[in-house]
């Protein structure tokens, strides 16, 4: 059993991040005795869900799924309807609703838009855990403008140590985004002359060409203790920890990876005339001559 699901995992992990949704579904109809255990391993794209009682939009992941059914976070109903699924005891649902109240206000102040969610489940050592889901969508109003996906997964725990709490976050961020502008400007210069007769396959392929895809995923961990006023005071201590870890995350993005790949893009073609460059280079060295004399 071990073998063969890490053996998927490590397939997971060698093919393309954007298809891990239909990549996940194809292992799962081949191996649906290990589904669980694959599901509860990669992380997937979060789902939009609308709530059937509130209509407020909510996110689907593993962690508020029952069989075939997610839990509303908004109504504490599933969809579709289960009767005997797993739902938080009264005192941490009560927590659940403040959550998803708070974090409803960091997704519009960080993310100005997108969908948020907060999901809390009882440990059998006495503690809680609990998830906090957010994601927005770049959908492209034009042809050539870019789009893209953000989704955050951090997961945590606490445990009560009398006036304190320790906290374990694990903070998990995919990052999804599709540059068309040079396909359109390609695609422009450069037409497709259709035969007559031949199908748009031809077409389709040539405005594909030119599409500047990254995505990819990273995940951070950390460990904190903050002091214990009252129930409420987890809310404000988690949400401090994963405000700490996104703005880190997000930073390590622009910074290493996206910088990373720019440096790499430009020592291996230049947008500048390199010619025009070299002369500019050895007249600094000739005005330089002249000051030092």
């Amino acid at each position: 059993m071990g073998d063969l699901v890490d053996s998927m995992l490590d397939l997971m992990r060698r093919l393309p991040p954007t298809h891990v949704e239909e990549n996940v579904a194809s292992l799962v109809a081949m191996c649906p005795d290990y589904a669980d255990d694959l599901l509860g391993s990669v992380d997937q794209p979060l789902k939009v869900m609308t709530d059937r009682a509130t209509g407020k939009e909510y996110l689907a992941c593993d962690y508020n799924r029952d069989g075939d059914s997610y839990r509303s976070p908004w109504s504490n109903e599933y969809d579709p309807p289960l009767e005997d699924g797993t739902v938080p005891s009264p005192k941490l649902r009560k927590l659940e609703i403040a959550a998803n109240e708070v974090f409803d206000t960091y997704r519009e102040m960080y993310y100005e838009g997108g969908v948020s969610s907060v999901f809390l489940w009882d440990l059998d050592d006495g503690g809680f855990a609990g998830v906090v889901l957010l994601k927005k969508v770049m959908t492209p109003q034009a042809p050539g403008e870019p789009s893209g996906a953000w989704d955050s997964i951090h997961v945590f725990e606490a445990a009560e140590r009398g006036r304190q709490a320790h906290y374990k976050l694990t903070s998990t961020i995919m990052l999804q985004m599709v540059d068309r502008s040079i396909s359109t400007r390609s695609s422009k210069d450069e037409p497709v002359k259709s035969k007559v007769g031949a199908d748009k396959t031809e077409q389709n392929d040539a405005k594909r060409d030119g599409e500047a895809t990254l995505s990819g995923s990273m995940t951070r961990q950390t460990e904190q203790d903050f002091q214990l006023q009252d129930q409420s005071s987890h809310i404000t201590n988690t949400g401090k920890m994963i405000e700490e870890m996104e703005i880190k995350m997000r930073n390590l993005l622009q910074e290493v990876y996206f910088g990373k790949t720019r440096d790499v893009v430009f020592d291996l073609r230049s947008l500048d005339d390199l010619e025009k460059a070299r002369r500019q280079r050895e007249l600094q060295k000739e005005l330089v001559g002249f000051i030092k004399r």
